[in-house]
């Protein structure tokens, strides 16, 4: 009997001593998988960018394909029919801001080697009242040294670095890379966004019938019914945030846009399109359109008080879009803690580049309502939200 209590007693302390060990494996493993996905992810861009940006659209549009179906419009003419009327107005857009965009970027390096040469001239102006005159130059006592030198020896100048056009031609080569970059990554983003038109349309024409067959029949679907809830809560609540948010940033674009041709700014559309289009990314977006507008302003008025005119204009209507309309409009179920959205903007970014940027807030959202619907997780929730 003393035997088996020892034996037993034995056992429990062998497997309390296996806990910690289990629990350092699989903390180990979920750290290895993280990564693991992580990579995926990265190295699988190419592929996961047109997906994911044309299953947001199909997801906005799939409604109207459903009503349409009601009326018994087959959804091959609604499909079409509406990826039609979503290109045309870009595709009109487009060719209306291309001449004015094309000219923007021919003029890039000139306008960056301008901009260099006022302010190489007002950091020399500064420095002309603050370098302190040069000394004199003392004469060198003769030495028992130089006695047996050659002083009448010709005295090699030394040669200064000629720094002055460092900075000009450094932003020159960069506007030539920059273009380079942009009109040799151009084929193959025109062939993703054929891509994603085309996987648009198959997934608005077949996509339902797939997605039902998935959730009646496959067995990893336990809870049919939830699945079917939490899809189309999934499809309201994101199509109402795109559909306000871009509503919100068009009129911002168009009031920016009037707002500059009220006061003679050149080229006032492309900027209110170039505006509406980099709010879509909340903060980060505003600040740089901020940015490219105060360049705008340098170039068409000089290093004067004007200069601050088109950045001021465009931060007084983004302060009353982002303080007073968005928040009005979108209530609270809809916000976000803006230090998360930043963070995430970042990883999306590095992963995806400028879709992952544009791409954020809503898969952000889309794993926000899998929470709140599968009722895990309360406490990254409540982080989300968090203000």
């Amino acid at each position: 009997m003393d035997n088996a209590g020892s034996t037993t007693e034995k056992q429990k302390k062998n497997l309390t001593g296996a806990y910690p060990k289990i629990a350092k494996q699989t903390k180990l493993l979920n750290t290895l998988v993280i990564f693991a996905f992580i990579y995926t992810m990265y190295l699988a861009k190419s592929l996961l960018i047109p997906l994911f940006f044309s299953a947001f659209i199909a997801l906005l549009l799939s409604p109207l394909v459903a009503i349409a179906r009601k009326v018994f419009v087959p959804r091959t003419i609604s499909a079409g029919a509406l990826i039609v009327l979503l290109i045309a107005p870009f595709t009109l857009l487009t060719v209306e801001l291309a001449e004015p965009a094309e000219r923007w970027m021919h003029s890039l390096p000139k306008i960056a080697a301008e901009i260099s040469e006022e302010i190489e001239e007002i950091s020399s102006s500064i420095d002309a009242y603050t370098t302190p005159p040069a000394a004199e130059p003392v004469e060198e006592e003769p030495s028992i040294f130089n006695w047996f030198g050659d002083d009448d020896s010709p005295k090699l100048p030394v040669a200064q670095p000629d720094t002055s056009n460092s900075v000009t031609d450094k932003i020159k080569q960069s506007g030539i890379d920059m273009g380079i970059t942009l009109f040799s990554n151009a084929p193959f983003l025109l062939a993703q966004v054929m891509a994603c038109v085309v996987l648009i349309f198959f997934l608005l024409v077949f996509g339902p019938n797939l997605f039902h067959v998935f959730i009646r029949d496959f067995p990893v679907v336990t809870d049919k019914r939830r699945a079917l809830v939490l899809v189309d809560q999934i499809q309201r609540e994101l199509s109402a945030y795109i559909v306000t948010i871009s509503i919100i940033n068009t009129c911002l674009g168009l009031a920016t846009a009037g707002a500059f041709y009220y006061l003679n700014i050149e080229d006032a559309l492309l900027w209110g399109a170039l505006v509406a289009l980099m709010n879509f990314v909340p903060y980060l977006g505003g600040i740089a359109s901020s940015m490219v507008l105060l360049v705008v302003g340098v170039v068409q008025f000089g290093l004067t008080s004007s200069a601050f005119l088109p950045a001021g204009v465009f931060l007084f209507l983004n302060i009353i879009e982002s303080q007073l309309i968005t928040p009005a409009v979108l209530g609270r179920s809809m916000q976000l803690n803006p230090l998360i959205i930043i963070i995430w903007i970042a990883i999306t970014g590095w992963l995806w580049g400028v879709v992952g940027v544009l791409l954020a807030v809503p898969i952000l959202m889309c794993v926000k309502i899998i929470l709140e619907n599968l009722g895990v997780f309360d406490h990254w929730i409540r982080l989300l939200e968090s203000k």
